[in-house]
């Protein structure tokens, strides 16, 4: 018995029930009309998944243009239904051209029982396909939307930032990959997804990658995939971040921390365009743009024998470099106010404003930690906040020269202690991530998880 729901639409009731007779061992249910007028209503009240319509409804009529209204009322309904047409007059021209507006396909009376049948479940599993692709297509836009967060506009009216904005729309709307640089907390994320947002990939994916974070045991498995029994707990088959972007963007956020080795094997896959999953042989072809990241200085470190030139080579078509806060003007009172809404809208402290003197503390200070610091920043201020204004004595900012000048803990959590010591140590380490780990007595990946967590 297939698992489905069949309607009987025909005048003749020694029809319908011979027709009721043989089907209702084949389908879960089986529903008869004689006369359309309530069809409509039927489908949508039994959730019908097949139709098996008549041509013609009034005797001596066998032009079909009944059955082909209906067939377009159907349609226009629920088009995953699927509708097989039934004629008694042998037109075969004619059902062929119910068949090109849409049928399934067409049964001539008087009927053959097995072929009657095997059409109608042939018919049945088209509509459960059609079921079953509207699903995945509702799923891939809803996954998009989440991979795809809402878009949040580029901050800044400086003429560096004004360049860099210049340059995104120019090379976005090709296929170049694209290297962005620049120090910690500028905000080069949010560049590749500006970059994604022009391009002509824009309503596919964009993968974020952090490869700081990635352990080199754990690499291949989370860039190109793995099939079961690869490795002890591989369980099930799984695609890696590469095939996750296929046809759209994937973003490698901190490139210069991959080690050698790990090296060689994203080159590899970038040259081919193409990846193998760990445990297999085959290759799996690969079609993204790729986006890459980095607060080093590559051309260094290919000096000291840190980092491949020929991958430096092919992830740098065009080369972004995004500066600092302190060399973007009035951007950090622009950045203020943005975080100040933002804040006030999360934490319900409606009508706060920063003073004027507050202000000027804001854009004297040199900002180590970039967008990211002061976006920390202004959400302290907001937590903290007793009046519906924002003085000097609201920010507690650390010198940037002062890495000698000791840290004032008094009245401050945990985390934000913990955020200014690993501020400080990444500005003295001069963005060295792996020096800093070192230095905090932590690893790398542990690192880069307490800056993003600190972030959100």
């Amino acid at each position: 018995m297939m698992k489905g729901k069949i309607l009987i639409l025909d005048d003749n009731k020694s029809v319908l029930t011979a027709l009721e007779m043989l089907l209702q061992s084949e389908f879960d249910d089986v529903f008869t009309l004689q006369n359309p007028s309530s069809l409509l209503a039927m489908i949508q009240q039994h959730q019908i998944d097949v139709v098996l319509l008549d041509m013609n409804f009034k005797a001596g009529i066998n032009t079909g243009n009944e059955g082909i209204y209906w067939l377009h009322q159907i349609q226009k309904l629920d088009p995953a239904i699927s509708v097989v047409m039934i004629t008694a007059y042998g037109d075969v021209e004619l059902a062929v051209k119910a068949v090109k507006e849409g049928a399934f396909d067409f049964i001539l009376k008087p009927w053959d029982n097995n072929k009657l049948i095997s059409t109608l479940h042939a018919s049945l599993k088209q509509s459960k396909l059609k079921v079953e692709n509207a699903k995945l297509v509702t799923s891939s836009a809803l996954l998009k939307r989440e991979l795809n967060p809402a878009f949040q506009s580029i901050i800044g009216q400086s003429k560096p930032m004004r360049e860099v904005m210049e340059m995104v729309k120019k090379v976005a709307a090709t296929d170049a990959n694209i290297f962005i640089t620049g120090e910690n907390g500028t905000g080069k994320e949010l560049i590749a997804r500006e970059i994604h947002r022009y391009s002509k990939r824009k309503s596919e994916v964009m993968i974020s990658v952090d490869m700081g974070a990635l352990s080199e045991s754990l690499f291949e498995s989370e860039l190109f995939g793995h099939t079961k029994g690869s490795f002890t707990d591989a369980r099930e088959d799984r695609i890696g971040k590469f095939e996750t972007a296929n046809k759209g963007t994937l973003f490698l956020d901190e490139i210069g921390n991959l080690p050698l080795p790990l090296q060689a094997k994203l080159l590899t896959s970038l040259q081919n365009r193409t990846i193998v999953r760990l445990g297999s042989n085959i290759p799996v072809p690969i079609n993204i743009r790729l986006v890459s990241a980095t607060n080093k200085d590559l051309n260094e470190m290919i000096k000291q024998g840190l980092f491949r030139e020929d991958l430096l080579y092919r992830i740098n078509t065009i080369t972004l470099e995004l500066p600092p806060l302190r060399e973007r003007e009035n951007d950090v009172l622009l950045l203020a106010e943005f975080y100040l809404r933002k804040y006030m809208e999360k934490y319900d402290k409606p009508a706060l404003k920063i003073s004027q003197k507050a202000g000027q503390k804001l854009l004297k200070y040199s900002w180590p930690g970039n967008v990211r610091e002061l976006q920390h920043c202004i959400e302290k201020a907001v937590i903290l906040a007793e009046t519906n204004v924002l003085t000097e004595k609201s920010f507690d900012l650390n010198n940037s020269t002062g890495s000698n000048q000791k840290m004032d803990f008094h009245n401050k959590t945990i985390e934000e202690m913990e955020l200014e010591m690993i501020l400080a140590r990444i500005e003295k380490e001069k963005g060295n991530m792996s020096a800093a780990a070192k230095k905090l007595g932590i690893t790398r990946p542990t690192l880069y998880k307490k800056l993003k967590k600190l972030d959100n």
